[in-house]
């Protein structure tokens, strides 16, 4: 376990469980390590609903309603897919706030070519892909504004695990 994650879940748990809200993730390249950082807390239960791992662009498709054309025009890591992330994560839970990370962990990757076969669209991003190491993730509120940040770091296990 790592003391930082331990401590930063404590304290968002606290002020969800406060407010009588309830969290909802969508991970991508982290591959459901928030989730288990969560459920690894005494009385997540009472905060946590549930966690999506929507690895592939397919999952990211059928499970969150991520639109094919949103992954063929943006990419899979974009502040666009993330925000879908979040909002179909917050529709098909029972949670008041979302939590949605997608990026890039290595050591492969970074391609630009975007494919969602649910759709059969193939097509290249207008942008250049984002480099091994970013990492972006988005908060988003049932009723109150949304703020992404975004970070770019180095390491795979950086990215799939990131650390306080």
């Amino acid at each position: 376990t790592d003391p930082h994650l331990d401590a930063l879940s404590r304290l968002v748990g606290e002020h969800l469980a406060a407010r009588g809200w309830r969290l909802a993730t969508a991970e991508s390249c982290t591959g459901g390590w928030v989730a288990e950082v969560v459920t690894a807390t005494a009385g997540s239960s009472g905060w946590f609903d549930c966690g999506f791992i929507t690895y592939s662009n397919d999952a990211k498709c059928a499970l969150l309603g991520v639109s094919p054309m949103t992954l063929a025009r943006h990419g899979a890591v974009s502040e666009a897919t993330v925000a879908a992330m979040a909002e179909g994560c917050l529709e098909r839970s029972e949670a008041e706030v979302a939590l949605s990370i997608s990026g890039i962990a290595g050591p492969g990757g970074g391609s630009t070519l975007v494919f969602c076969t649910r759709s059969s669209k193939l097509s290249r991003p207008p942008r250049p892909p984002p480099k091994i190491g970013t990492l972006l993730w988005q908060l988003t509120w049932k009723k109150f504004a949304r703020t992404s940040w975004s970070n770019s770091c180095c390491s795979r296990s950086r990215v799939r695990r990131p650390t306080g």
